[in-house]
């Protein structure tokens, strides 16, 4: 899926407003424009989710989340294809397995923890993934070079910080539920690792319609199982929080994967991934704006410790790959 300014024309360039036809590239202000979005979308999303938490049930809220958006994606892609969005048999197993750990594993448990932990702590321990990520691949025995595992130990001090200072019982907030929540990130790690080693889709929009749809549905079973009521969204959910699952679905669903999969056409994979370390940047500033969120001194220590780890990990890993 490209951005809806852009298309692709004769021999696969792309061209469209803020294109430069004449290299066949996009211009550098497209480009930030896209990026802006998905600095901003995605991290906002931890806000909006906090918002949709308060009158609706977590994990039932995920689930409309997902499966609307879902089904939004499907559309577009039928509209525009003329033909429903298909996997092959085969393949339906690994994209079944990659949703539920990325959306329900992840999202999902993200949801589920934002009840009660702050959404810029959230955002900053979620910023961890890259980190799980390469910690699962030292299990499985890659040999990644020593910047990197550097990085690494780097990382874990400030997720250990984090837990530690806010654990007890700070702004309401305890061990158990960001557990829960680094517990999200170890599994979007692991479905993320997984999605490049199962025989996934060729067609990556149509998998992650797939994706979404299996997550949502999961997600809307699973929350009933949990003692949530779906009652509750019908009679107890405040438009405040109605709102919130709108902007979910159509900015931190639809908007921002339009634009990160735009990017990943058109830009340096070292630059796209900025939004690792710069989307708990804007959580925790909008967490404090929009929901009046305390930042101590050890929410920007720790969370600074994070996003510079990560950041020398993508480094090292730049490098590495150039390198080899």
């Amino acid at each position: 899926m490209v951005a809806p300014s852009a298309h692709v024309g004769e021999g696969g360039r792309v061209s469209g407003p803020g294109v430069d036809t004449e290299q066949g590239r996009p211009s550098t202000a497209a480009v930030w424009s896209a990026l802006v979005v998905v600095y901003v979308a995605w991290g906002s999303t931890y806000v909006a989710i906090r918002v949709m938490d308060e009158t609706i049930p977590p994990l039932i809220g995920a689930g409309v989340r997902y499966l609307v958006a879902g089904v939004a994606m499907a559309a577009f892609l039928w509209v525009r294809r003329g033909t429903a969005p298909r996997v092959r048999p085969r393949e339906l197993a690994s994209v079944a397995l990659v949703g539920v750990l990325l959306l329900v594993g992840g999202n999902g448990f993200i949801t589920y923890a934002e009840r009660h932990v702050p959404a810029g702590l959230a955002a900053l321990l979620v910023a961890s993934v890259p980190l799980w990520l390469l910690l699962i691949r030292i299990i499985t025995r890659d040999r990644p070079p020593r910047a990197t595992l550097i990085g690494l130990c780097v990382g874990f001090l400030g997720v250990t910080l984090l837990v530690a200072r806010h654990g007890g019982g700070h702004q309401h907030v305890s061990v158990p539920q960001l557990l829960i929540v680094l517990g999200a990130a170890l599994s979007w790690a692991l479905g993320s690792w997984a999605s490049g080693r199962l025989p996934m889709p060729s067609d990556v929009a149509a998998s992650t319609a797939f994706e979404l749809l299996i997550g949502g549905a999961v997600l809307a079973l699973l929350g009933p199982l949990l003692g949530e009521r779906w009652s509750t969204l019908v009679v107890h959910a405040s438009a405040r929080s109605l709102l919130a699952v709108a902007y979910l679905v159509l900015v931190g669903s639809v908007l921002a994967f339009t634009a990160y999969v735009w990017l990943l056409q058109h830009a340096p994979i070292s630059q796209v991934s900025t939004y690792a370390y710069v989307n708990p940047i804007v959580a925790v500033l909008l967490g404090a704006l929009v929901l009046d969120e305390q930042v101590t001194l050890t929410t920007i220590i720790g969370g600074g410790i994070i996003v510079l780890a990560v950041a020398l990990v993508m480094r090292a890993e730049a490098r590495a790959g150039t390198s080899t």
